[in-house]
């Protein structure tokens, strides 16, 4: 096929063009598809991580919950194998109530915890907060409790934070630092839920 003399200058400077650069051209297309490559290979890693994470954890609310061995079991496999998933979190809730229930508060404050510090759903990690925090107050660690509350945590929560506050508060003696802790609670707390009624009760019983 021939050309004419302007598509032959074309060519020619293409032609020339790719002997200058080519190679760098070429480079620069492998890092893509490199990148491209591992990219979708870690999607697929952590789709693969997620859809294990998810089945030992059916398994383990499926768990007897007096079975108190298969429970830290399943948990530890949750929490050790599969820790980036919001699976581990949510496990080690549930390891930290079968443990607390079988009178081992260390071991449950220990899941707690981590589900504190790891866990990828902010509700997660506040209800262990709560829950922690409610067994620093059961052991009358009331300066510890109030340390677990006075964190940043999600602002659902606000409500159950401010009740539980106010009990350690009136524990220690603190009453008039108890109320406002209580009124805080009944203004962030569901007017048509049943816990409003055990914050206004404990309010009363302050007195005034």
């Amino acid at each position: 096929m021939a050309y004419d003399l302007e598509e032959q200058e074309e060519l020619d400077a293409l032609k020339a063009w790719w002997r200058a650069n080519g190679n760098k051209v070429l480079a620069f297309l492998t890092v893509v598809f490199a990148c491209f490559a591992a990219v979708q290979g870690w999607k697929y890693y952590q789709n693969k991580k997620s859809i294990e994470a998810s089945n030992e954890y059916q398994q383990l609310i499926q768990t007897d919950s007096k079975d108190l061995k298969a429970i830290q079991g399943i948990s530890g496999q949750l929490i050790d194998k599969y820790p980036s998933t919001p699976y581990a979190g949510r496990a080690a809730l549930i390891a930290a109530k079968a443990n607390y229930k079988a009178k081992d508060a260390k071991s449950a404050k220990a899941q707690l915890e981590w589900a504190i510090k790891n866990a990828k759903e902010e509700q997660i990690e506040a209800i262990a907060r709560l829950q922690l925090a409610a067994i620093q107050y059961d052991e009358k660690n009331y300066d510890a409790a109030l340390q677990t509350l006075s964190a940043k945590h999600a602002e659902g929560f606000d409500g159950l934070f401010a009740d539980l506050k106010g009990d350690v508060l009136a524990a220690q003696g603190k009453k008039d630092e108890a109320r406002t802790a209580y009124k805080e609670a009944l203004a962030k707390l569901d007017a048509q839920g049943k816990y409003r009624h055990y914050t206004e009760f404990k309010l009363e019983a302050l007195g005034s």
